[in-house]
């Protein structure tokens, strides 16, 4: 089973927050990063990873489409 680009991307970024959280813990806890600054991070990242899993859809949608049009099209000129 092959993982598409929209799937894919977005799933290693996810797991580079994650860690990236985890190793910034100590420093929230310790109080060097504000409550706002660290959740809000988080928060901020994860938005923009959900913005770019559905443009990467959506551009692999299109581009689907124009695909199967030039196919088409193809097809329709070999006739």
């Amino acid at each position: 089973m092959k993982l598409s680009r929209p799937i894919l991307i977005p799933a290693v970024l996810l797991i580079y927050l994650a860690v990236m959280a985890v190793l910034g813990f100590d420093g929230y806890r310790s109080g060097r990063t504000s409550a706002l600054m660290y959740f809000g991070t988080i928060i901020a990242t994860t938005g923009i990873i959900v913005l770019l899993h559905f443009t990467l859809k959506r551009r692999e949608r299109l581009r689907r489409e124009r695909r199967d049009d030039l196919s088409s099209r193809t097809n329709d000129n070999q006739r």
